[in-house]
């Protein structure tokens, strides 16, 4: 059986990131059902935003360096545009980049990972891990 692809929301990233130990992260318990994750261009460009040293930038480098990091291409901004639009509707809004990495899932038919559940529950298709 073919092991599932997991998106990973920049959400998750920062806390295994912060916490000291990593064994209390949601990405080692992640780690417990599949080895095969994946991160949006977002999530990319999210993280390096945030980063204010050297040595977080090397961490952070290496981290990269190891996980495919998916473009955020024509079809997901297509389906990024309707989730906007459904969430204007619905007056549930919430930030781009969430709705950006959100249909970076969506468009690969994969779950997401996330620690920001209130938001990315919105979301009508997205498969999310519990």
């Amino acid at each position: 059986m073919e092991e599932q692809i997991i998106l990973l929301d920049t959400s998750v990233l920062i806390d295994f990131f912060r916490k000291t130990d990593k064994s209390k992260s949601y990405l080692y318990t992640l780690s417990k059902i599949s080895e095969s994750f994946v991160v949006s261009s977002v999530t990319h460009y999210e993280i390096y935003t945030g980063v204010n040293s050297e040595s977080q930038k090397s961490i952070w480098d290496q981290f990269f360096n190891g996980v495919d990091i998916i473009p955020f291409d024509v079809k997901a901004s297509g389906i990024a545009a309707d989730i906007d639009i459904q969430l204007k509707k619905a007056r549930k809004q919430i930030d781009s980049s969430d709705i950006f990495i959100a249909a970076t899932a969506i468009s690969l038919n994969i779950p997401c990972a996330t620690l920001n559940k209130k938001h990315f529950s919105r979301i009508a298709n997205l498969q999310l891990i519990d």
